[in-house]
């Protein structure tokens, strides 16, 4: 299921054995090789530890309610988890990161992105357009697989593919639509002996 990334900030933790809120997401900890998500910052008066991780594998389930986990001793410090402190350290966020394509052209900037629930990965950005660009298109969505890089200045992409404009007319011209019939199925009509 693909939901917007802001949907899981602010979220509740449920815990299964209390039945209970023990605390809330403040924070996606984002790995930038891979746009998976490994973590989240928790943020709440029950947490004996600051900064408090609550890392997706420890997740139960996601539903309308929050984020569902066993209980709170799936919180784990972030000298816990060499892994994730690294990532926690790169402090990557892609909300406000400018997005090129490989011509260096700049499309925007990222506005929000969307993830999906089953393995925490971010599968497309959405990009707000700059002043004059947005009078054809406010905003372009970005597949994950378009992205070539990511740096700490950008977030680059393929560049779109320019069709010459011939060949977009040869196209044209060969087009058949199925559902009329051709000049050649007419006259053949009109000369066939009725009976």
């Amino acid at each position: 299921m693909l939901i917007s990334g802001s949907r899981l900030l602010n979220a509740p933790v449920m815990g299964l054995q209390t039945g209970s809120e023990l605390a809330r997401t403040n924070k996606a900890i984002i790995n930038p090789k891979t746009l998976e998500i490994v973590a989240y910052e928790l943020e709440g008066p029950l947490l004996d530890q600051v900064p408090s991780l609550l890392r997706i594998a420890d997740v139960r389930e996601f539903s309308d309610i929050g984020l569902i986990v066993d209980s709170s001793d799936e919180f784990v410090s972030l000298d816990d988890i060499i892994k994730i402190k690294e990532i926690y350290d790169l402090n990557f966020s892609p909300v406000g990161m400018t997005v090129i394509d490989e011509k260096r052209h700049k499309l925007g900037k990222v506005d929000s992105y969307t993830i999906e629930t089953g393995a925490f990965l971010i599968q497309q950005l959405l990009v707000k357009r700059p002043l004059l660009k947005s009078l054809n298109d406010a905003q372009l969505l970005i597949h994950r697989t378009q992205i070539t890089e990511i740096n700490d200045h950008a977030i680059i992409v393929h560049s779109q593919a320019e069709i010459p404009e011939p060949a977009m007319e040869t196209m044209r011209h060969s087009y058949t639509n199925p559902f009329r019939k051709s000049q050649h199925a007419e006259q053949m009509s009109d000369t066939t002996p009725q009976t």
